[in-house]
């Protein structure tokens, strides 16, 4: 039976049938609210885990290989990997280890069963032959390689190439920065400080800084030396010579400087 009434359709006005407005769904509470991009979270712990793709931090360190991460769950996920595979395997032995450590020091036993040549003036031991001969040379002063330029005898090989150097004007190393050529090693790392300028010789009583080795030595001297130079008209003392002539010439110039006295009577 029609009774003309209209059946009760949700409306599309927003209102209840009551004629009250509906409840809006609440959104969820995001208080946390990133100062890089101003993204928003509902958590902190969220927020400090979104922060760190803008700075880089890594704070999960796998103490297995040391691998780092920036979110908790894929360090978890890493570590399994270690415990769930053994994935470090000796050559030596075939031996497998989850750490990495443990097999180095696994092959370590190896290394030093192999070192069977013994030197029999001081123990060491070594893996070659070859090696023990060297080392046994700087007990009994042997010297089997001789420069073919002045005759000079060197206990090692490589000291004689080294040395050779000398005579054919070969010099091997050069610098990166100024393409300067050094004959040996050490000249070049001296000079390269030059260009970076790097003093890694510091003396400890007084804190000044060198470059080269040989100037700090000679330096730490003027500490530990007498002052040997004495000055003959007012007895200071120096330690350098080249300090003393320097004085000197004080005294020099007070002899030349005209007296008041001598200005009165002229």
């Amino acid at each position: 039976m029609n009774t003309g009434e209209r059946p009760d359709f949700p409306s599309d006005s927003g209102k209840s049938p009551s004629g009250e407005p509906d409840p809006e769904t609440p959104k969820p509470v995001r208080p946390h609210h990133c100062s890089h991009c101003g993204k928003s979270f509902t958590w902190l712990s969220k927020l400090k885990e979104h922060e760190r793709t803008h700075t880089g931090e890594k704070p999960y360190q796998c103490a297995i290989c040391g691998k780092t991460f920036t979110q908790l769950g894929g360090f978890q996920y890493h570590e399994r990997t270690h415990r769930e595979k053994n994935t470090y395997h000796c050559s030596q032995n075939g031996k497998t280890f989850t750490r990495l450590g443990n097999l180095k020091k696994n092959e370590r036993i190896h290394t030093q069963e192999e070192k069977t040549n013994h030197c029999s003036q001081c123990g060491k031991s070594f893996k070659w032959l070859s090696k023990l001969k060297e080392h046994e040379r700087t007990h009994t002063g042997e010297k089997p390689f001789q420069c073919s330029h002045c005759e000079k005898k060197f206990n090692q090989s490589s000291h004689l190439k080294e040395h050779e150097r000398i005579h054919t004007g070969e010099k091997p190393f050069q610098c990166s920065k100024c393409g300067k050529g050094f004959t040996w090693l050490w000249n070049l790392k001296t000079h390269e400080r030059t260009h970076t300028g790097e003093k890694p010789y510091q003396c400890s009583l007084c804190g000044k800084t060198f470059t080269q080795l040989g100037g700090f030595k000679y330096h730490e001297r003027t500490h530990t030396e007498k002052k040997t130079y004495h000055c003959s008209l007012c007895e200071k003392t120096f330690t350098r010579l080249g300090n003393l002539k320097k004085h000197e010439t004080i005294h020099t110039q007070e002899e030349k400087a005209p007296s008041a006295e001598r200005l009165l009577v002229s």
